[in-house]
Formats: structure tokens, C-alpha cells, sequence
């Protein structure tokens, strides 16, 4: 039974800077709401309520957020502000939120062996802090469904374009059914020549255990980093690891293009933004063509 969730949350944001300078780029915000929430609310939609994240220096805005503010919440409870009131109160209850620092950063497979005594024997579901996942079903309910059919290792997957696949971790591996692959191997950043496939990672996995000693003697891999990918590989020899590709659509917070189209795409989505707001952009593209003439 999968019932704990680790997010590791601990990077510097360097893509985005200078905002990042002081404030996590977990913490940037998709309208109204940071991107970290979006991620914790998959996990409480999964049934998962025990969420540790791996943080570090410079991170104790997470924590902040979601910790209970008496004074804001009276505040706004005075004035009559019963939604925001909600909004805020909530935050402090969304879950059993736990936050442990990350001393060096030394990598995802480093983050993630924090969790070893929170999460003990059980399996556990990674959730990365920068990613957003927009499905019917949550993602992770999508891997445990998986998790519960093998009880093995699960990796949430996702269709690139060929061109594409030098950006990710690209899977090898054979069709069990229509969605769910057995992988013979795991490939970071190939050539598109080179792909054994074009599905890449997508930011979800859920893991045995067993990861755990594997990351304790793992090297440094690329960027002198311990690399979840190659403890992966090491994994694959011991225990069967499935992928899964999931329903839904990644957001990508790690970059600034994929930020801006998410941004819009979730406005679109708000019924007090999406008419106004889409006739804002249909003046813009015209503005733009009249330009263009």
C-alpha cells in the first residue's frame, strides 16, 4: 500500500532568476496559487495525506505556506472575507505535511535518500516540486493502480516529440498493454538517433525501498551528481520496474517558455478569466499580424 509522498524541492531555481533569488521557484505562481500546491493537492487527491519535502537553504517560504497564519486568517475573518478566510485556514490542513533540508545539493537521488526514515520499508510515491500534472484522475492514483497490479516500481511516462527526447530520461522497454510498459533500461538525454523510444520521465514514480541502499553507494554521475536515473538502472537488475503513460498534460515550471503557457492555459480554465481573458489574447495575435502586414 502506497500512503507517503516525497517532493523534492530543494534546487535553486536558477533558470528563473533573479526572482528566484529569494523566493523558491516552487513557490512561483500559477495565477493565484503556487506551483508546490498544485502538486501536494494531486497527492491529497490520490488519497495520500503523510507528504514530506525535501527543501533547503533559502526554501522556508514552503513552509511558511503551509503553515496555519492566525493573524491573516482573524483578519480576514473580521472583514468578512469568508473565501479568502477558507482559502488560507485550509492550507494548514491540507495534509500531514513533514519538511526535512537537504544539506548539499547533490542531486535528486540525494534529496530523495532523505526520505529513507520517513518512508522506512514502504513504498513511496516522488513527486518533483516543479512539475504539474492536469488529469481527471491524478497521476499518481494513475501509478498506484499500477503499483497495486505488480507491486513493483512504477515511472510515470509521457509521448515527446523525436526531436525532443535529448532533454529527458527516454525508457526502454516492452508493451504489457496499451499503456504500461516493462523496462529493459532507462536512457538520460539521447540523441534522437540513439532513442530506444520516445517516452520520456515525466516527474512521478513511485519506489521500493530497496532504492534506499542503492543510493547509499551510488557515485556521482553526471553534473557530479547522485542521479536517480542511474540508481535506476541499478534497481532494474534487481527487481522488475514498470512505466506507465499516464492520462493527463505535464507542465514543465523548470523553464520560463512552459511557465508563461501554463500560466495562460490554467486562466483559460478560470471562468472569471477565460472570456475576458481570451479576447485579450485574440487582440494581441491581431495586434501582432497587423504588425506583421
Amino acid at each position: 500500500m502506497v500512503r507517503k509522498a516525497v517532493i523534492p524541492a530543494a534546487g535553486l531555481g536558477t533558470r528563473f532568476l533573479p526572482v528566484t533569488k529569494a523566493q523558491p521557484k516552487e513557490m512561483l505562481p500559477i495565477i493565484d496559487t503556487p506551483t508546490i500546491q498544485y502538486v501536494v493537492q494531486e497527492a491529497i487527491d490520490a488519497g495520500i495525506e503523510d507528504i514530506l519535502i525535501i527543501s533547503g537553504k533559502g526554501k522556508r517560504a514552503i513552509e511558511d505556506h503551509f503553515d496555519r497564519s492566525p493573524e491573516l486568517e482573524l483578519l480576514l475573518n473580521q472583514k468578512g472575507k469568508t473565501e479568502q478566510f477558507y482559502e488560507v485556514s485550509r492550507l494548514g490542513e491540507m495534509a500531514n505535511i513533514h519538511f526535512i533540508r537537504q544539506k548539499e545539493l547533490k542531486g535528486l537521488g540525494d534529496a530523495i535518500s532523505y526520505a529513507r526514515q520517513h518512508t522506512g520499508d514502504e513504498p513511496f510515491v516522488v513527486m518533483l516540486g516543479d512539475t504539474i500534472i492536469d488529469s481527471v484522475i491524478p497521476v499518481t492514483q494513475q501509478l498506484i493502480d499500477v503499483y497495486n497490479q505488480f507491486c513493483q516500481s512504477v515511472i510515470a511516462v509521457e509521448e515527446v516529440a523525436p526531436e525532443k527526447v535529448a532533454r529527458y530520461g527516454i525508457i526502454a522497454g516492452k508493451s504489457i498493454d496499451e499503456r504500461t510498459y516493462q523496462l529493459s533500461g532507462i536512457v538520460e538525454k539521447p540523441k534522437p538517433a540513439e532513442s530506444p523510444s520516445n517516452l520520456a520521465v515525466a516527474g512521478r514514480y513511485i519506489l521500493t525501498p530497496e532504492v534506499y541502499s542503492i543510493l547509499d553507494d551510488l557515485p556521482p554521475g553526471v553534473n557530479n551528481e547522485i542521479q536517480l536515473t542511474d540508481a535506476l538502472q541499478i534497481l532494474l537488475k534487481r527487481e522488475n520496474i514498470y512505466a506507465y503513460r499516464f492520462e493527463g498534460r505535464r507542465h514543465d515550471i523548470g523553464n520560463k517558455l512552459d511557465y508563461l503557457k501554463t500560466t495562460v492555459e490554467y486562466a483559460l480554465k478560470r471562468a472569471e478569466f477565460a472570456e475576458p481573458f481570451m479576447e485579450f489574447l485574440k487582440s494581441v495575435v491581431a495586434r501582432e499580424k497587423n504588425y506583421e502586414s
